[in-house]
């Protein structure tokens, strides 16, 4: 698996590298990579079919400034900044063929992340659909969209992030795990304690990403951060 360690200067062209990673996966085969990024300011990243209104207190973001930003996968709103790591694994679904069923997807990537963290903080562990938490605390919330024969599978592992500003900027989300039991964001939410020089070098070896990425798609990310993800 290639492995890209690579942040680009604005939220648009990152969010557009994931979907130019998963694109350039369709056109050339069997291309699997693990991407990280991480924010240098804070923002809100929606959904694919995400309902602004409903999820994200727009009018603090307003006034405080922080982008509002669509991804391409589904899921519902984050919070993201420093102190909070970003990762995108693209898999090929025509060489692991059980990945086309979402809930093999989500099992098979929760499952390596989990593991991987696990020597960090022994008390990791999936919950809900899509969550990595410590205890009945969410640390990593995660997203996929699948095309033809590779999906792309991200999300989000807080490791000193300031909490507060999930409450300031979201709202209680529309639909939420059973384990959540209703808690507000500040009850609900908590950092990995581990530094994230180790999470990355973790999560490299469970994928057994060892190779370099030197090449990725820069006019397809340009064009996907003009056409769809403006700030």
């Amino acid at each position: 698996m290639r492995y890209l360690d690579l942040t680009l200067p604005t939220l648009a062209e990152n969010l557009a590298l994931d979907e130019a990673l998963l694109d350039e996966a369709e056109s050339a085969g069997d291309l699997e990579t693990l991407r990280f990024w991480e924010a240098d300011h804070a923002a809100v990243v929606v959904g694919r079919s995400s309902d602004i209104a409903r999820e994200v207190r727009a009018d603090l973001c307003q006034r405080d400034g922080i982008p509002v930003l669509r991804r391409s996968s589904g899921g519902t709103s984050v919070v993201i900044g420093p102190g909070c790591l970003m990762y995108a694994v693209v898999l090929s679904v025509t060489s692991r063929p059980a990945l086309r069923a979402v809930d093999e997807a989500h099992k098979c990537v929760l499952g390596t992340l989990a593991s991987a963290l696990c020597a960090l903080a022994p008390a990791v562990r999936c919950r809900g659909i899509s969550d990595l938490v410590l205890g009945d605390k969410k640390f990593s919330g995660n997203s996929l969209r699948v095309k033809r024969a590779n999906l792309v599978y991200h999300g989000t592992i807080l490791y000193d992030f300031p909490l507060p500003w999930i409450d300031r900027y979201l709202a209680m989300p529309p639909r939420e795990p059973d384990y959540r039991k209703g808690r507000p964001h500040a009850e609900f939410v908590t950092n990995l304690p581990a530094p994230v020089a180790d999470i990355r070098e973790a999560i490299r070896k469970a994928w057994q990403a060892d190779h370099p990425c030197a090449e990725w798609p820069r006019e397809r990310t340009e064009r996907l951060a003009a056409e769809r993800y403006r700030e």
